[in-house]
């Protein structure tokens, strides 16, 4: 394991702060306790994609420039007694997940299932948090959203898909509960960024150029990404050899659940431009579902049965080299092990932003270590 050269920062000092700088730009404290809390989930599983890293530039920058809404305003447009249909109004994504979640979970506690849709959303954070929810009260969630555009089809070459998680949350009867959370992408831009920093090329077959062939220079990439003249292929990888159709059909089950059950936009429309190019509220679709196996054959059996699946697949015959088999959630807990006590390892640039906002806001009573 790499050693850490990046300075820790305490959880309770990045939560308050992020919570009093939330606060301060317009939204009520008990919901940036939970946007701040979001954040710091990802965080806690060592998933710095969707961190504190996002706390200014798709948070702090996009509530300062009008496109994302401090005060969430939910609206029920549709509701029965095992599913909902939510609008955000621009608001905070994670707060209308919260919302639909809560909502589900009860329903789910009394019919056994229970499924929410929310449209006019924007980026509702780590989505394993959201299935972490359905875990904490015994249950099994499964979530995903839609996102701007920045995936091709197989055989196309146009950014069309965003990179649409498709996550899942599991019980067991171990210290960690079973979660996938990935992108339907076989990769993403903060990958393609450190291979820029590092001077590394991109594995051929993770990048479409617009003239049907793979990309490698991570430098070049990354303009021709933001140009629309390059793309990300869906898990598997460009064509069909390894399967990339599998990630662009999942890829797609996001994108029409993330739309179509809430009546909501998709594909190009979720660009957040105007023709003129100025910027607007991105109108976010996420879809939620949450299954209770108390309705099957209760919780305990389920727990066991999961949890023994996930210790013979650890158990079972390593590659030569290998020292160790890992199920989906079980780095995520090393990481938490490892942090737990210490806080966030925090990057240069984060250092940066953190102290331009508690500037800005003039969040004095705040003090990091790095400084």
């Amino acid at each position: 394991m790499t050693q850490e050269t990046r300075p820790y920062v305490g959880w309770k000092l990045l939560d308050d702060f992020m919570t009093a700088a939330f606060v301060k730009l317009g939204v009520p404290e008990e919901e940036a306790r939970l946007c701040a809390d979001v954040l710091l989930e990802s965080d806690r599983r060592g998933i710095e994609s969707h961190g504190c890293n996002r706390f200014k530039p798709i948070y702090v920058d996009r509530i300062r420039s009008g496109i994302l809404n401090p005060v969430t305003k939910i609206d029920i447009l549709k509701e029965t007694p095992t599913t909902v249909v939510l609008d955000a109004n621009d608001g905070m994504g994670m707060v209308a997940s919260k919302k639909a979640m809560d909502m589900i979970i009860e329903k789910a506690g009394i019919y056994g299932l229970g499924m929410a849709a929310v449209t006019n959303s924007s980026h509702y954070g780590i989505a394993g948090y959201w299935a972490g929810l359905a875990v904490k009260a015994g249950m099994i969630g499964v979530t995903g959203t839609n996102a701007r555009p920045s995936i091709a089809p197989t055989f196309g070459v146009e950014n069309m898909l965003g990179t649409n998680p498709l996550t899942f949350g599991m019980p067991t009867d171990e210290e960690f509960p079973f979660m996938l959370d990935c992108a339907t992408s076989i990769t993403q831009n903060g990958k393609i960024e450190y291979y820029a920093r590092i001077g590394h090329d991109t594995p051929e077959g993770m990048v479409i150029g617009r003239d049907g062939k793979p990309m490698t220079d991570s430098v070049q990439i990354l303009k021709d990404i933001r140009s629309k003249k390059a793309a990300l292929a869906p898990l598997g990888g460009i064509g069909e050899t390894l399967a990339g159709y599998k990630g662009y059909g999942y890829a797609t089950v996001v994108e029409i659940l993330s739309a179509a059950l809430q009546n909501g936009i998709f594909l190009k429309d979720l660009e957040g431009k105007n023709p003129d190019g100025s910027a607007h509220p991105y109108h976010l679709g996420h879809f939620f579902l949450v299954i209770n196996p108390e309705f099957f054959m209760g919780l305990d059996a389920f727990k066991k049965t999961a949890g023994e699946i996930l210790r013979q697949l650890r158990a079972s015959e390593k590659a030569p080299g290998q020292e160790r088999i890992y199920t989906a959630g079980e780095k995520e807990w090393d990481v938490w092990q490892q942090r737990k006590d210490r806080g966030v390892p925090v990057t240069e640039a984060v250092q940066k932003e953190f102290i331009q906002v508690r500037d800005e806001l003039g969040l004095t009573e705040f003090a990091f270590p790095f400084e």
